[in-house]
């Protein structure tokens, strides 16, 4: 069993208040197990001001996570937000390990960083956290936890800021933040989590599917053996290609073929070659959809994926969500509109949080007890623990 306390502040400017009312809402002493990890999610000017650094000190027990937009727990959300959820408990156990630097063979680092601290026994779960690192491909960062695990359910997010560049997109862990590097809370014990993932209403693709024919990791070269940008022309998207934030609201579908839901990626943009630089790897062989999607989308699959998750939250601990950042910017000036919703939903129900993420990572589906890890872009993805 695990139980789960989650606590917040706003206090940005005095780090000893802030570590007061983080520590009264977490009321430690009558609230600890015998084993504790924290999850975090804060805006990175609470790493600047030393609070992050002050709470990590503060606590008994190690805090991993990443920079977010926005966060909330239960009845707060906001941008500059520092969040926590604590889970302890007494039979399940959790571990960490923090990998070196994944700017150079990021798989090979990743599943050593697992031998090297993983026990003989399988964790039940593995919550994944990195940067958003725009050179590395997220889904690399799966297949390798996936092959090395053998495919032990992974979930999490690259972190993500509200910067033009992604220059800030820190991984919270060991009291400081990392550019380079990712961490796994392994979890060890009688576990058996949900899932939960939404993207795209199906009925927002548009016909015009494609397979693509040449690409190289996150690079998407050719399509249907023609250049991608005389596809992205014939949907007369070629001006919206300038942008990131024009592509924001179009993003693509790929099908694996292999039986799994489709899984969405975003745009980045175009090389020099012009090529489309995309959030995630583009397999040759998949096929292609465009999607458009707008702030009612967002509302109305946010709305089924909470139907679900309240269908399945009785005897829940904990819901874990993260959302794509691209779902905040389709929302414009209600950017906070998913997230209240989210509240009105668990409000009073089970204690939750929520943070946006640069990519995002969940099992697509459970197959014969088999976890099928997926990295995601402009997602809606939950854990009930």
């Amino acid at each position: 069993m695990i139980k789960t306390i989650t606590a917040q502040t706003i206090e940005l400017d005095d780090d000893i208040l802030a570590v007061e009312e983080v520590l009264e809402q977490l009321n430690l002493s009558e609230n600890l197990m015998k084993n504790t990890v924290g999850i975090v999610a804060c805006h990175y000017e609470f790493v600047f001001s030393n609070v992050y650094k002050a709470i990590c000190e503060a606590l008994p027990f190690e805090l991993v996570g990443t920079i977010s937009p926005t966060s909330a727990v239960a009845e707060n959300s906001a941008s500059l937000l520092f969040a926590i959820t604590v889970l302890t408990s007494d039979d399940v156990e959790f571990d960490i390990a923090i990998t070196p630097s994944l700017m150079e063979n990021p798989q090979e680092v990743i599943a050593e960083t697992y031998r090297s601290n993983s026990r003989e026994t399988k964790p039940a779960l593995i919550l994944t956290y990195a940067p958003f690192i725009l050179q590395n491909c997220g889904d690399d960062y799966v297949d390798a936890l996936s092959e090395v695990t053998g495919d032990v359910p992974c979930f999490g997010t690259l972190a993500v800021d509200d910067t033009l560049d992604f220059t800030h997109c820190y991984l919270l862990a060991e009291g400081e933040y990392h550019r380079e590097k990712m961490a796994m809370v392994m979890l060890y014990g009688d576990l058996s989590p949900n899932f939960f993932v939404a993207n795209i209403s199906e009925d927002r693709i548009m016909e015009k599917s494609a397979v693509i024919t040449k690409s190289s990791g996150a690079l998407l070269m050719e399509v249907n053996e023609r250049p991608v940008i005389e596809y992205f022309s014939d949907l007369g998207l070629l001006d919206a290609t300038e942008t990131q934030y024009a592509m924001s609201t179009l993003p693509f579908l790929l099908d694996f073929n292999d039986g799994s839901p489709k899984v969405s990626k975003v745009f980045i943009a175009l090389s020099e070659e012009k090529y489309a630089i995309c959030n995630g790897r583009m397999p040759e062989g998949s096929t292609l959809y465009m999607a458009s999607t707008d702030k009612d989308d967002v509302m109305l699959t946010t709305g089924v994926a909470m139907e679900q998750i309240l269908d399945n939250i009785e005897n829940a601990s904990l819901v874990l969500i993260y959302s794509c950042i691209g779902r905040s910017m389709t929302l414009g000036s209600e950017q906070f509109k998913e997230i209240e919703l989210i509240d009105r939903c668990l409000k009073g129900k089970v204690p939750f949080m929520v943070a946006y993420s640069g990519g995002e990572i969940c099992p697509a589906q459970i197959m014969d007890a088999k976890a099928v890890n997926r990295f995601h872009n402009n997602a809606f993805i939950a854990c009930i623990l």
